[in-house]
């Protein structure tokens, strides 16, 4: 493990970025290009190192290679999620949509294969970070919709009392939804507000993230309550707030 230093800038990087990765080639061309984009880097060879890296609090998003020699990238992003919701994109050499939808399964936020541009996944960081750093539109408040509060400002969610754990990903496309109710939402929609115009990968990431939502709110698609699928258009939240507060 080291910690990439840039002696060269002039200016203090307003973002810190960890790369995991054991292959030395693979971390300095992305390091080149973090760097020139403004970003703080660090860099981590084994999956150990990254995860112990990536409890640090002033890391603001993680790239992680999915086959490190130690421990793979799975169960390193398993336990940085356990820990923290820092941001993570997941670097795989395998094109299989499998190793894709586990990665997401995990926790992660989006995915690159490799190889890859580096001016794309640059592109990707910048996305991902501020769909994650950005402040809610509108008024800062609280949204009520019977049992389940959504705190926009907070990024809280509870359902009867209870906490909800979301990802910053799952966060950012539900406050779409719940800012928008009796709205419908395409796919393309989705992806523009909650991954970016930029975004280069299998538009089926929003059923995916649409089924975590499901899945963390207890709604059943087949007779939801709160996210409804409108055929052959798109998703719609249900349900309008019972009341809102600042």
């Amino acid at each position: 493990m080291r910690l990439a230093e840039d002696s060269a800038s002039t200016q203090a990087a307003t973002k810190r970025i960890l790369v995991v990765d054991d292959e030395e080639s693979i971390l300095e061309l992305v390091e080149y290009h973090l760097r020139r984009a403004g970003f703080d880097v660090m860099l981590a060879t084994t999956g150990s190192d990254g995860y112990r890296l990536a409890t640090d609090p002033s890391l603001d998003l993680v790239i992680l290679d999915l086959m490190l020699p130690d421990m793979d990238g799975f169960e390193v992003c398993r336990r940085i999620r356990r820990d923290s919701d820092v941001p993570v994109i997941m670097l795989t050499a395998r094109a299989d949509d499998v190793d894709k939808v586990v990665g997401l399964e995990l926790g992660a936020d989006d995915y690159i294969t490799k190889p890859f541009n580096p001016r794309e996944l640059v592109a990707r960081v910048r996305a991902l970070l501020r769909r994650v750093g950005g402040a809610p539109e509108g008024p800062s408040e609280r949204l009520v919709f019977g049992d389940l509060v959504v705190d926009l400002e907070r990024k809280d969610v509870r359902l009867r009392g209870e906490e909800i754990q979301l990802s910053p990903t799952e966060f950012a496309l539900l406050q779409v939804f719940v800012q928008g109710p009796g709205r419908v939402w395409s796919r393309d929609e989705l992806l523009d507000r909650v991954w970016g115009e930029d975004f280069v990968g299998d538009p089926r990431i929003v059923d995916v993230y649409v089924r975590y939502l499901r899945e963390k709110l207890g709604d059943d698609a087949s007779d939801p309550r709160w996210l409804e699928t409108v055929r052959g258009m798109g998703y719609r939240w249900r349900a309008e707030p019972v009341r809102r507060r600042s």
